[in-house]
């Protein structure tokens, strides 16, 4: 097995790693010193890659490795590879599903409450000395009780967040790009209508051209001013330029936020606003998650290389190939 060669994009947990390492013959883009000459030398025998995190895996490094049969991607999200040109030349492509939905879905229900109750306000305000010296916190205006979720994007982690917040006693109402057979909640056609019809607003949407800035100003508008939006999907989703004017003109009351636009960077204006809750991309971000994430990414490999096929391949790529 060690004659196959697999190549890494960039830095990866030492469970992958060492793994790797140990069953194939192992490449590092990340740490060569020139990455064309690399590529140049090795592209010619990779059979698979391993990738993650915000690192792209585009038609011009794929193209690059003429012998390319699967892309193993960490993490459920991957718009950081082109699944779309893998598909249409015979890669296929895989990602860690399940095995985070509900560590992600955990992290949801805590941004929601940190955000609507304004938890983490509350405790910087007690940790500046301002209870003893001011007074009691004063009261929130916003509160789950009564309240109506709308969920954009009903999958794995949306359907997860959604029972929780049924323990809640909230409301469920989705939106996505069709309505689900087996599903009781309200489903509207239209983001804009869920919007109008929804306090709060979870965006649990991937990453890519077809969701691009789809939670855009005339979104959140239809939110409303008591509205909150909890983003634990990919940052892309939501129009940051018109989320910081519909935060900083209380065309919305707050939002949480787990993902932003252009990861690590996080625009000074939301960092400003004390209403707004921002967290840096944790939600599946515990050793236990990321290590059933990084053997999935393991176990992909392995099991393609060995004949097996893949285990989890995307829609972009079935397995077996259709036709």
């Amino acid at each position: 097995m060690k004659s196959n060669e697999v190549l890494v994009t960039g830095r990866m947990m030492p469970l992958v790693m060492e793994q790797l390492e140990s069953r194939f013959t192992l490449h590092k883009l990340h740490e060569a010193a020139d990455r064309d000459a690399l590529l140049a030398e090795v592209g010619p025998r990779i059979r698979a890659v391993a990738t993650g995190g915000h690192v792209k895996t585009d038609a011009a490094l794929m193209a690059k490795l003429p012998k390319l049969e699967l892309v193993a991607n960490f993490g459920v999200g991957y718009d950081s590879v082109d699944a779309a040109w893998a598909g249409q030349h015979g890669v296929v492509v895989t990602n860690t599903p399940d095995v985070l939905t509900e560590e992600v879905a955990d992290t949801c229900l805590g941004l929601l409450l940190m955000t609507v109750r304004e938890l983490s306000a509350s405790e910087r305000y007690l940790r500046a000395g301002l209870w003893e010296k001011q007074g009691a916190y004063p009261l929130t205006h916003n509160t789950l009780a009564g309240k109506t979720v709308g969920i954009l994007a009903l999958g794995r982690i949306g359907k997860a967040i959604a029972k929780r917040c049924q323990a809640f006693g909230l409301k469920i109402v989705y939106h996505g790009r069709s309505q689900q057979k087996d599903v009781a909640y309200p489903y509207y056609p239209t983001l804009v209508g869920m919007a109008e019809a929804c306090d709060i607003l979870i965006s649990v949407a991937p990453g890519g051209d077809s969701t691009f800035h789809i939670i855009d100003a005339e979104v959140l508008r239809a939110l409303g001013p008591k509205g909150v939006l909890i983003n634990i999907g990919r940052g892309s989703v939501v129009d940051e330029g018109a989320l910081i004017s519909a935060l900083q003109n209380k065309v919305i009351a707050s939002a949480g936020l787990d993902v932003f636009e252009k990861e690590p960077h996080v625009p000074a204006e939301l960092i400003a606003l004390d209403h707004v809750v921002l967290l840096p991309h944790v939600g599946s971000a515990s050793h236990h998650t990321r290590g059933l994430m990084g053997q999935l990414v393991v176990d992909n490999i392995t099991s393609f290389l060995s004949g097996k096929g893949p285990l989890t391949p995307v829609a972009e790529t079935p397995w077996p190939p259709k036709g």
